[in-house]
């Protein structure tokens, strides 16, 4: 039977183009992180991390409100709080890359207090942002594309990871400037 133009197409090729992206994306972000060295020590730019921190949290506060207008099927202004999310940790990426391309990494003290829990929840953070991008991306896409009850599917996961990854970005920035002392 041939497919007519008003039949949906396949969500595949989509979901495949936002796999690669989030997977280059991740693979660069490496890069410039652990491989690639800082170009600038100057303090010109230090006012990035808190500056991301806040992205983080207006993001969070966002997937909060979001959620609660679709808990009420208020669903214009669940899509606003989920875009205002989106944009929120899309300035955040920016100025992330702009703040490890310009200064580097930024190491928890050795010997400070709480190491081991803040270097978990680090990880934990680090592996779960890698997880939640092409989570996103494809929870968008099956909004954008009208494909509400796929998108209801996979929200179902992207909402608590976006969201927790939002708060330990948060957490692990404020324990980061607390061990340096600064």
């Amino acid at each position: 039977m041939a497919s007519t133009s008003s039949a949906p197409r396949s969500a595949a090729p989509a979901i495949a183009a936002i796999l690669f992206i989030s997977a280059a994306a991740s693979l660069f972000l490496f890069w410039l992180i652990y491989i690639h060295p800082a170009s600038a020590t100057s303090a010109q730019y230090a006012f990035l991390p808190a500056l991301n921190a806040v992205f983080n949290l207006l993001a969070a506060i966002a997937l909060l409100i979001g959620y609660t207008f679709i808990r009420a099927r208020r669903i214009p202004q669940h899509r606003a709080s989920m875009i205002t999310a989106f944009i929120f940790s899309t300035l955040f990426l920016i100025g992330y890359i702009a703040h490890h391309a310009l200064h580097g990494d930024v190491r928890y003290p050795l010997h400070a207090a709480f190491r081991t829990f803040y270097l978990s929840l680090l990880l934990s953070h680090i592996v779960l942002a890698v997880v939640a991008l092409p989570l996103v991306l494809v929870t968008f896409f099956f909004s954008l594309s009208g494909r509400i009850p796929q998108h209801r599917r996979v929200a179902r996961f992207t909402f608590p990871l976006w969201l927790y990854v939002s708060v330990t970005g948060v957490v692990t920035y404020v324990m980061l400037r607390l061990a340096l002392g600064s």
